[in-house]
């Protein structure tokens, strides 16, 4: 993640790395870079739902952010100023609109490389993606029942590395804590369950995976303002 400057050069200058839009975070700007007809090199070795090579089939957004900063007290994220987040939405809806993009297809680069990227990270408002219609949530209430569930029998590795492919990430299938696993189940908790992102399979996140992997667990917004209800989303299944 860098600053606007850098990110553009970087963007522009006939480098390995292009996406179809960058959005600026002082004052928030849209700039369109590559034609969306175009691909972009902005994925790199990817995969997402039993498809790999992303930058072929994708619509990059990269969004300028400090991204991280390494202290004492331990990694601090930047965060997302809400006039650029409500510029990306505004974009994403476009896109979706125009190209008839699924909601479970609106993914960030950490989902489709988990360990070698992590943005967004942990303070891109993902909720904020699922308030405005554009993304499936997990149910909040089937979560808070599946918490004590699971607290009295963990799952094992088997059991997340399955469902966190049902998802379409792309983990083992050993039933191992390896390094990719830990990494996956990571990146799930930075988008679901921010506020501790230790890939640990604890109660929580456990259910979390749960209800996200399960027909009827994950809601759908309303993407008219008209209204704001949330119905089960199961297209995906």
């Amino acid at each position: 993640m860098l600053d606007f400057p850098k990110s553009l050069k970087v963007l522009t200058t006939g480098g390995l790395v292009s996406s179809h839009y960058l959005v600026r975070d002082e004052p928030p700007t849209i700039y369109r870079l590559v034609d969306e007809n175009r691909r972009a090199w902005h994925a790199g070795p990817s995969f997402w739902a039993g498809h790999s090579n992303l930058n072929a089939a994708s619509i990059g957004i990269e969004i300028v952010n400090p991204g991280y900063s390494d202290t004492a007290a331990g990694r601090v994220y930047a965060p997302f100023p809400q006039k650029q987040i409500d510029a990306v939405i505004a974009l994403s809806k476009d896109i979706v609109a125009r190209h008839g993009i699924k909601p479970e297809r609106i993914i960030g680069h950490a989902d489709i490389a988990p360990g070698r990227k992590q943005d967004p990270g942990p303070m891109f408002p993902w909720k904020q993606f699922a308030d405005a219609g554009l993304s499936p949530w997990p149910d909040a209430a089937q979560v808070a029942a599946k918490v004590p569930l699971f607290t009295l029998q963990p799952p094992d590795y088997a059991w997340a590395q399955e469902r966190l492919a049902r998802i379409g990430y792309n983990v083992p299938r050993h039933g191992q804590l390896d390094q990719l696993t830990q990494e996956t189940i990571v990146t799930f908790q930075m988008k679901y369950r921010p506020s501790r992102y230790d890939g640990q399979l604890d109660p929580e996140t456990a259910a979390l995976i749960d209800v996200a992997s399960s027909p009827g667990g994950l809601l759908l917004k309303s993407s008219s303002p008209l209204s704001g209800e949330a119905k089960p989303y199961t297209s995906r299944w």
